[in-house]
């Protein structure tokens, strides 16, 4: 079952992470469906009467297999009921959501189908991003959303994009690639400069705004640990653990304006038989603003004692 994606950005128009949980959905059980068939057979007319508390009785045994299987096909109706909802869809079912909102997945790197090299595509996170933005592109005031949405969907390679005025009529668009550290290429700076309009003039931005593209500005930081394993598991399956969990929490960042806090690389790196560990790097919350990324450009995590 997919979980909701986190779009808890204050840019976006709905936060889908506080939606409450869809009553269409069932909330199922196994001892209710059985206890509903149950009562269904020892209706007056239904079935011979048998003795419902001897788990070996054939009647019995047909009757947990039926509520298994109820189970199973409800839950199926449960699956597709949430691959119509934006928060839940997944694949070719977001697709389609998009579609209603005139947003498509975008092509990250084209590939060479010819050499049997397919396609790289947008993600289902990042698609979900834009679909939830893409209301706000049809307003004529110029929000900030609206400048997200069009900066992103400019360019396939686009990570992630911001929207800041520094003064009034001033509007600074920060944009972030998905190559490298980050930092944003002339191609995609150009990209998003034709997307608003700034080049050709088109009437996507309004007249009132001075717009500026630029690459997001970098952050660079580190990760170094020293981990102290509890005595007994495996010290090879643990830092590998340990590597594995601070590779995701970092591949899971790199957007802009979002933090890097030593509590949260601490947590990381505390997977189970870890008994403690000293973070050396970063010396302290790397902090950035919606303009910048913190872009970690190595980990080094180490097994430095094994405790009682």
């Amino acid at each position: 079952m997919p979980a909701m994606a986190d779009l808890s950005s204050p840019t976006s128009s709905v936060d889908l992470s506080r939606l409450p949980a869809p009553t269409i959905v069932e909330q199922l059980d196994y001892e209710t469906v059985y206890a509903e068939l149950l009562a269904y057979v020892q209706s007056p007319g239904v079935l011979p009467s048998f003795d419902a508390t001897v788990d070996s009785d054939p009647a019995v045994k047909l009757l947990q297999v039926f509520a298994w299987r109820e189970l199973i096909i409800r839950q199926r109706f449960n699956d597709r009921a949430r691959q119509t909802m934006v928060a839940y869809a997944e694949k070719s079912n977001l697709d389609n959501l998009g579609a209603l909102f005139g947003v498509t997945r975008l092509v990250i790197d084209a590939g060479d189908p010819a050499n049997g090299v397919d396609p790289v595509m947008e993600g289902d996170d990042d698609l979900r991003e834009r679909i939830v933005l893409s209301p706000e592109s049809q307003s004529v005031a110029g929000p900030e959303s609206a400048y997200i949405f069009h900066a992103r969907s400019a360019d396939g390679t686009i990570r992630d994009a911001s929207a800041s005025s520094p003064a009034p009529g001033e509007v600074v668009v920060s944009i972030l690639s998905r190559v490298g550290d980050g930092t944003a290429s002339p191609s995609q700076i150009a990209a998003v400069q034709a997307a608003l309009g700034i080049v050709e003039g088109n009437k996507l931005r309004p007249l009132t705004d001075y717009v500026t593209v630029a690459s997001a500005e970098i952050v660079t930081y580190y990760i170094d640990a020293d981990l102290t394993l509890l005595s007994g598991p495996d010290q090879t399956v643990v830092l590998a653990s340990a590597q594995a969990s601070i590779a995701a929490l970092v591949g899971a960042g790199g957007k802009l304006g979002v933090d890097a806090n030593r509590a949260a690389i601490t947590a990381a790196l505390m997977v189970a038989g870890v008994q403690n560990l000293r973070l050396n790097q970063p010396p302290a919350d790397v902090v950035v603003d919606k303009t910048q990324t913190a872009h970690c450009a190595g980990i080094a995590v180490r097994v430095s004692g094994v405790g009682a």
